[in-house]
């Protein structure tokens, strides 16, 4: 098996797999252990080291602790990363000793601001009793290695909080709709790479509604085409080994290449703005 290759993470110093494994699909159920222990120890087979959840991601959190106890040898070399989408300092930080605990680590290597969506979801964030304190404060103790923000509504209260908070990372959508509308992959992105902040791709397969076999449009090509972006990494959701072994397969064959990827943005197009789910009414 080719070992996957690896990008920087920002400006942190740490290096991931350019592909990662989503905190959704199976992870982002409940009762399901074996099947998701199963999707968690293909990727570590594949040599998959970004790891992503959340804790509204239902037991998600749950499914990697169980990994983490049983071979906490496995835990070292990898990215683990989840959020919280508290907007308080207090909700927040009882979040993070939440997500500790669920996953029986001591270190988070991302902890991320969840799902900022409006310019009041920023200012809450920012004030006096906001959220961002407690995730500054974490970084500051050692209990998490970086921190960052996650958004797939509006690029505008995204770059508003790359550009003013001192955040690590942006995960943010990586598709070929957002090549077409253009904001997340124009603006939002230039600035992350302006303040050196890592980039991670998300919502790369549009929950699988932009998948068209037929025409070509493979989850291969997706996640090529998140990489053909400067991208730190494309996390993708997998609800079985064989679909962590294809995301694996894309991350190894490497961006799709530029005429490939506007050609793809091309067919995009037309329908660009009803495929945007995501962002919610445009």
């Amino acid at each position: 098996m080719t070992a996957l290759g690896r990008r920087m993470f920002g400006k942190t110093g740490r290096e991931v797999t350019p592909v990662g494994l989503g905190g959704e699909g199976v992870l982002r159920t409940y009762g399901r252990h074996a099947e998701a222990n199963a999707v968690i120890m293909e990727a570590l087979n594949q040599g998959i080291t970004y790891f992503d959840s959340a804790k509204v991601y239902a037991g998600s959190e749950d499914y990697y602790g169980e990994v983490w106890v049983s071979h906490p040898d496995l835990r070292a070399p990898v990215f683990q990363a989840s959020k919280s989408a508290s907007r308080l300092h207090a909700d927040a930080e009882m979040d993070l000793q939440e997500s500790l605990q669920r996953m029986g680590i001591e270190t988070l290597d991302l902890w991320q601001v969840h799902d900022v969506r409006t310019f009041p979801d920023i200012r809450e964030i920012e004030g006096p009793s906001g959220a961002l304190a407690a995730f500054i404060e974490a970084k500051e103790m050692g209990i998490v290695r970086h921190i960052g923000v996650t958004g797939h509504h509006d690029p505008d209260v995204l770059s508003h909080a790359v550009e003013n908070w001192p955040v690590d990372a942006v995960m943010m959508p990586a598709n070929p709709v957002e090549g077409a509308l253009g904001g997340f992959l124009s603006s939002t992105l230039a600035t992350a790479r302006e303040q050196g902040v890592a980039v991670i791709g998300m919502k790369v397969l549009g929950g699988a509604n932009y998948l068209v076999p037929d025409a070509g449009v493979t989850p291969e090509t997706l996640v090529r085409y998140a990489l053909a972006q400067d991208i730190s990494v494309a996390i993708v959701g997998c609800s079985t080994p064989a679909e962590v072994q294809a995301l694996a397969a894309a991350g190894r064959s490497g961006p799709l290449t530029e005429s490939e990827a506007e050609a793809l943005v091309e067919a995009f197009r037309p329908y660009a703005r009803e495929l945007a789910y995501y962002r919610g009414p445009l």
